[in-house]
């Protein structure tokens, strides 16, 4: 048994073998193109070179005469090592198990890309395409009646608040749910990430209702508010009590849009009264239900007074 250590020798060796192999490729081709300069023989002429490596190939060799390649051969082999060449042919080191073959590494490694490769991945959908453009089905058309009386003109609802009075209550509403997200964060200390285009958080006038909005919604999604600093520990409901007073800081902030009628704007007084609630604000709750009588009763008054000229509007309102 020939030791591990000498394994790198041994790779040196045949190392060392193939440059003399090569030098002796380069001999023969030396010789031979002298001798064909010398005897332009048909024997020469099946001789093909490949070029991708500088060799001749052995096809090109077996075509040589016979006494011109012995005498090429014999020519070439005195210029190599005898000893060497006895290494290569008879020593017992080249066939041992310790010149590791690569082409069972090579074909392993194959088949371990094709196992990879072969897994079970889902197909991605193309970004264009979506679950409407699959199997899906069609409803009947309504009857011509159905939708005669859908495409009628909209009833109007009775709007009996001002414009200058509508802003007045929304932004209300609006300081008064800042103040109860800001007071709620700060109890509790949760954490509000710095943004680089914002200015710390100070006051509750710092952020916008809807940014106070996508902050709590944040913080629940990411389990970071226990349920029992929630109103009957309804941290599945948190959300969609904020997404329902999201309209609450578009009235407020755009006084460009339609007037609202009463009915939306109590309602969103009731959503403002709903977030307070589950965040547990007793001064805030008191404070919005305070304005949704008072606001019910201005309301009640005007329908009540019949020289009050109302501004009646569509539902198609912001």
């Amino acid at each position: 048994m020939i030791p591990f250590l000498q394994v790198p020798l041994f790779r040196t060796q045949r190392h060392s073998r193939q440059q003399r192999r090569k030098t002796l490729d380069r001999d023969v081709i030396r010789l031979a193109a002298s001798e064909y300069r010398s005897d332009p023989s048909p024997a020469f002429s099946g001789q093909r070179q490949d070029t991708s490596h500088g060799n001749v190939t052995r096809m090109g060799l077996a075509n040589i005469a016979g006494p011109s390649r012995r005498q090429l051969e014999d020519d070439a082999r005195l210029r190599s090592s005898p000893e060497h060449y006895s290494w290569e042919e008879d020593s017992p080191t080249s066939r041992t198990g310790y010149e590791f073959p690569s082409e069972p590494l090579a074909t392993r490694g194959l088949q371990t890309g094709q196992q990879q490769h072969g897994r079970n991945h889902p197909q991605r959908r193309p970004s264009n395409r979506d679950e409407f453009d699959g199997p899906h089905q069609l409803l009947a058309i309504p009857p011509a009646d159905v939708i005669a009386a859908q495409e009628q003109n909209l009833p109007h609802l009775p709007t009996n608040l001002l414009v200058n009075e509508q802003d007045d209550i929304l932004s209300q509403v609006n300081d008064c749910l800042s103040r109860c997200a800001f007071n709620f964060v700060a109890k509790y200390q949760f954490p509000i990430p710095l943004e680089p285009d914002k200015r710390p958080v100070g006051t509750a006038a710092d952020r916008e209702w809807n940014e106070w909005v996508y902050l709590l919604k944040r913080l629940a999604t990411k389990r970071r508010i226990p349920a029992r600093v929630l109103y009957n520990g309804q941290i599945k409901q948190l959300v969609t009590v904020l997404e329902n007073s999201l309209e609450m800081r578009h009235a407020a902030k755009h006084q460009s849009r339609p007037l609202k009628d009463d009915r939306n704007v109590l309602q969103l007084i009731s959503a403002g009264l709903q977030v307070a609630k589950i965040l547990k604000d007793a001064s805030s709750m008191a404070f919005l239900d305070d304005l949704y009588v008072r606001t019910e009763a201005r309301i009640q008054s005007r329908k009540s007074n019949p020289g009050f000229i109302g501004q009646p509007t569509s539902t198609s309102t912001v």
